[in-house]
């Protein structure tokens, strides 16, 4: 694990101008500089980069973050990979854990046996393609399927002839065992060994960072097995792959969806019709592995099956994995083509524009589920509900607690005659779905390390709700950010208190899944932005204002970000952003702010802050003026409190004045 301490450094001493500049060409905006985005297709720049709070922001597809947000975004690179990369462009070494020397030669074993077979196959490789165009039978195939020479080339088509040694001409020294790690060679009972793709096209299969994985090969005869993928080998794992994921990153961008199909010839033809964002399984089903790769790659992903009932079956399959990936702010969808037709037979027959309508009117993965749902049980029998409520219990088991689940579950009740909270009930009593051993989505806490201050009762009472309205001070309450713990229950600054979760491990990426709206009041607002935009403002901060701070019932992000502020010692908004565990309601936050991040800076932010931390203080003590009003004042005690906080509230107001 990389430490957060060095990630902190490293953000520090990179400028994020110098890691765009290398990939966007960007001009001078005022105190911004300004290009055409990377992530989607635009013709006007709306793209922005800030020197002064090192961070990046599209106003047109909303993609913001950090240097290293933008490599791993860009490049497709893992998050370590792209740690090094950064930090060997300023002479920094990452930090490795201590490791006894029997583990560093292990490690060391394993890095080289890795460029050993990476060697292999572009060897490999290289032979297909030549062999290629030697291959007539071949070439009439690939032009017989509408393949021009152009997308062969694109894709790394190759050809494997059907010489069973046909390698022995590449390799000389055919029997070294790195030919069957690779899964280029088998060895038979007896010893003896021949090519195992023979007579095939061949597909290179890469990984997001355009490594060689393996290769998948189709015959073009009649036989068995008509597809053949590479064994599983120490870089090869079909069910951690897509073919096509790394050639189609701009087609994603520019259709704005990715499209999922069932094997490699409906990829390599819909890119030949212009459809450059299509990417296929490996002939297994769709992995929780595969949906991760496809969350980052589009928040819009189609999925494209047979129409017929084989077609229905890997659907749902499909439909299953994705349940625990599914979020507001992504888009899953399912095309059913007409029964004998696949993605390359349609876009054959009706062309791009036709296929492209039918994405348009693919179903989305709610429908789906509730249609399969009702056509697998009598409705119109109490039997047939009953069961239909047994079945989808442990679906709703794997899907987040959000929007997208409370409308699903009401829909839902509606189609078996219950109420919303007659359904849930039912839901609750089933208990938590079957594990499965696949990879899913976890929440990573960061601990929520808060200000010191006294715990216990709020120094104030309930929040005045017209106080969060729209345009207190021109600032604009926001329902989309919520927090699943008691605003109360935080622990010190000095990281005393237990942590409420677990560390966020940097690397880890996932969408954010929200679970119970809550409006941000506009101060909350304000002061989130100031510490976005200058999170040494934290370093000022007194006693008497932490503690202040602390009892605010409305200000847990507030509270959330000065902590992250000081434990990680960020420096800048894309620090900050890049520690931020990505799951939190804190990220969520500087995603909803990423615009106005983007603002003229303020002349004076420590005045700002001044200011607002003074309106909070005046706000607290007219409240608690209030409160003991309403008491009637009947003891020595409350006179003599009230008056304590009539003086204070009067030199506040003088101040103010």
């Amino acid at each position: 694990m990389i430490p957060e301490s060095f990630i902190q450094e490293l953000l520090a001493r990179v400028d994020i101008v110098d890691v765009v500049g290398r990939y966007v060409q960007l001009r001078k905006g005022g105190a911004n500089l300004l290009g055409l985005c990377p992530f989607h297709t635009e013709k006007t720049p709306s793209f922005t980069v800030s020197p002064s709070k090192q961070f990046y922001h599209c106003f047109g597809c909303g993609a913001h973050g950090s240097a290293l947000h933008f490599l791993t975004e860009h490049t497709g690179a893992p998050f370590p990979e792209a740690v090094r990369t950064l930090a060997a462009s300023v002479g920094l070494t990452v930090p490795e854990e201590p490791r006894t020397p029997r583990q560093r030669a292990a490690e060391r074993e394993r890095r080289e046996e890795g460029s050993r077979q990476r060697d292999i196959l572009q060897q490999a490789q290289a032979h297909y393609r030549a062999a290629l165009k030697q291959a007539p039978q071949a070439v009439a195939y690939l032009k017989k399927r509408g393949l021009s020479g152009e997308i062969a080339a694109r894709y790394g088509l190759g050809w494997a002839a059907a010489d069973r040694r046909g390698l022995a001409a590449v390799f000389e020294h055919y029997e070294e065992p790195a030919l069957i790690e690779s899964g280029l060679v088998i060895e038979a009972e007896d010893g003896r060994r021949h090519d195992r793709f023979r007579g095939r096209i061949m597909f290179p299969i890469y990984n997001g960072r355009g490594q060689l994985l393996g290769f998948g090969g189709r015959l073009i005869e009649a036989g068995e097995p008509k597809y053949l993928n590479s064994p599983e080998t120490s870089l090869f794992s079909k069910g951690n792959e897509l073919y096509g994921l790394h050639e189609a990153r701009a087609g994603i961008r520019a259709e704005g969806c990715v499209l999922v199909v069932e094997g490699y010839m409906d990829v390599v033809a819909l890119a030949q019709f212009g459809l450059g964002n299509a990417v296929a399984t490996l002939g297994t089903s769709t992995t929780s592995a595969h949906l991760q790769k496809l969350c980052r790659a589009s928040d819009r992903i189609i999925f494209s099956f047979d129409g017929d009932n084989a077609g229905r079956k890997a659907a749902w399959r499909a439909l299953q994995a994705c349940l625990p990936w599914v979020a507001e702010d992504v888009s899953m969808r399912f095309l059913f083509l007409p029964e004998g037709q696949d993605p390359d037979s349609y876009i054959r027959a009706y062309g791009a524009a036709a296929l492209r309508a039918c994405l348009d009117e693919a179903s989305p993965l709610s429908r789906f589920m509730l249609d399969e749902l009702a056509s697998r049980h009598s409705l119109n029998e109490v039997e047939g509900r009953a069961a239909c409520v047994h079945e989808a219990r442990p679906l709703f088991a794997q899907i987040p607690s959000g929007g997208f689940r409370l409308q699903l579950e009401r829909e839902f009740a509606q189609l078996v005659r219950l109420t919303p909270d007659e359904l849930a009930e039912m839901l609750e009593a089933g208990g938590a779905a079957p594990q499965t051993g696949e990879l899913k989505p976890v929440s990573i806490r960061k601990p929520e390390n808060l200000p010191s201050g006294t715990r216990g009762e709020p120094a104030w009472g309930q929040h005045d709700a017209t106080a969060a309205q729209a345009g207190e001070a021109g600032w604009e309450p926001n329902v989309g950010w919520e927090r699943v713990q008691d605003p109360e229950s935080f622990p010190g600054m000095n990281g005393s208190a237990q942590s409420q979760g677990t560390p966020r491990v940097p690397g880890k990426r996932h969408r954010t899944r929200r679970t119970t709206a809550r409006t941000v009041t506009p101060m909350a607002r304000r002061l989130l932005q100031l510490l976005l935009a200058h999170p040494e403002l934290v370093e000022g901060l007194g006693d008497q204002q932490l503690e202040l701070l602390a009892h605010h019932p409305h200000l847990l992000l507030v509270r959330d970000l000065i902590a992250l502020a000081s434990t990680s010692g960020a420096r800048h908004a894309g620090a900050l952003l890049e520690a931020a565990d990505p799951e939190s309601d804190l990220a969520s936050a500087i995603q909803d702010l990423s615009t106005e991040l983007m603002a003229q800076e303020l002349p004076d932010p420590r005045a700002e802050w001044r200011d607002a931390l003074h309106q909070i203080e005046l706000q607290s003590v007219q409240e608690q003026c209030d409160r003991l009003i309403e008491t009637g004042l009947t003891d020595k005690t409350q006179r003599q409190r009230y008056q304590d906080l009539s003086r204070r509230l009067a030199r506040l107001k003088s101040r103010t004045g």
